[in-house]
């Protein structure tokens, strides 16, 4: 039994829809849902940015060409995750009662999506949750982004499934058929959007990259990886790099100073790896689609990998994105150095399984670009 479930809102006037974003991965993954929603003409949208992330969320917007009608702005340095929930709880609940719209958007995980849904619910404004029912099946990890998306899913009343598992999970719940729609997922329309004109960086850090120079690309920010499996996923680089002396290293690095501080300790002597800030979109889908080999242990960055055919090792121990692993580019290695590095230097080496992966994804399990229309085309329909 679901808590809320709306199917249709019956209004006159403009069709109003607030869309509420607070990281950079919910900005690149609602900015296509925003632009779509805005040429129809038939919604008047508000986007909302929390903050949760600051500088990284505006680097997205501005190359999306989208302006925030609000920026509620509560990110601080050492921010805690009772202050993010708190916050944007408080924030968006303000918000909400000035515009009082027709429907509210989140998506994802992150404490934002929660806590505005929370806000939402609490006025009784349906939500629509885009990307919707993915399930590691384990509260601890991703943490405490299995439990945001999970709650979120529990009120909301339209349900934005990126896959038909994630469909099956909904529906494992007791959630649907009703108000679930599978659309895919909305980062391949952004990454095929992005990679059209992302032909070189802009950063100059990059500029010995972009002749062809082998390189690997490692992200590394989740709290299951601070502290020691963030050591040993550094320490796999360095061995990685020892073996196979032709490459170099990209690592862009989180703004946590928790997740800066052990990577520059363990990386920062080496002279084949570069350390820098996040890159803007661009930058880093140029970085996704011209690098050799991916190291990380972002969700996001596994559909993207598939979408380009690219071999991702992920450093997590569970994903709840397996489709990744089964029919994408994804292999599951966890954060022990060995298990990293064997598996990194079998990619490298073996042109055979390295080709395997590519082959692999030739039928994209996380969408075809146009999954933004499909979220469009439900609104439309749900709000007369």
């Amino acid at each position: 039994m679901i808590v809320m479930s709306i199917g249709r809102v019956d209004r006159e006037g403009p069709k109003t829809v607030c869309v509420i974003i607070g990281t950079r991965p919910e900005a690149i993954k609602m900015a296509p849902v925003i632009k779509e929603l805005k040429r129809r003409g038939e919604f008047s949208v508000r986007v909302i940015s929390t903050g949760q992330h600051s500088d990284m969320l505006k680097q997205v917007l501005d190359f999306f060409s989208i302006e925030e009608d609000v920026s509620l702005g509560v990110m601080r340095s050492k921010q805690s995750l009772d202050y993010i929930t708190s916050s944007v709880l408080l924030g968006v609940g303000e918000v909400l009662d000035s515009d009082r719209p027709d429907a509210v958007l989140v998506h994802g995980d992150t404490t934002t999506t929660f806590s505005a849904a929370l806000a939402a619910f609490y006025r009784r404004i349906p939500i629509g949750h885009v990307e919707a029912g993915l399930r590691s099946n384990d509260l601890t990890r991703p943490f405490p982004e299995e439990m945001n998306r999970i709650a979120t899913d529990r009120i909301s009343s339209w349900w934005f499934a990126p896959t038909e598992l994630a469909r099956a999970n909904l529906a494992h719940e007791g959630i649907g058929p009703e108000g679930v729609s599978v659309t895919g997922n909305t980062v391949v329309d952004a990454l095929q959007w992005t990679k059209e004109i992302a032909v070189e960086p802009s950063e100059p850090c990059m500029s010995g990259l972009t002749g062809g120079a082998p390189f690997i690309l490692l992200t590394a920010h989740r709290r299951e990886s601070w502290g020691e499996p963030l050591v040993r996923i550094c320490n796999a680089l360095v061995e990685i790099l020892r073996r196979h002396d032709s490459y170099r290293a990209l690592v862009p690095m989180h703004k946590n100073p928790v997740v800066r501080s052990t990577i520059t300790r363990i990386l920062s002597e080496d002279p084949r790896i570069i350390l820098c800030d996040p890159l803007n979109y661009p930058d880093f889908v140029w970085a996704l689609n011209n690098c050799g080999l991916i190291l990380s242990d972002s969700g996001g960055v596994q559909e993207e990998a598939t979408a380009l055919r690219k071999p991702v090792l992920i450093l997590r121990d569970v994903t709840e994105r397996p489709e990744a692993v089964e029919y994408g580019s994804g292999i599951l290695v966890g954060s022990e150095t060995g298990r990293i590095t064997d598996e990194a230097c079998r990619l490298l080496g073996d042109r055979a399984a390295y080709a395997a992966i590519a082959d692999r994804c030739a039928g994209n399990p996380f969408g075809d670009g146009k999954s933004s229309a499909r979220i469009a085309d439900v609104l439309s329909a749900a709000i007369e």
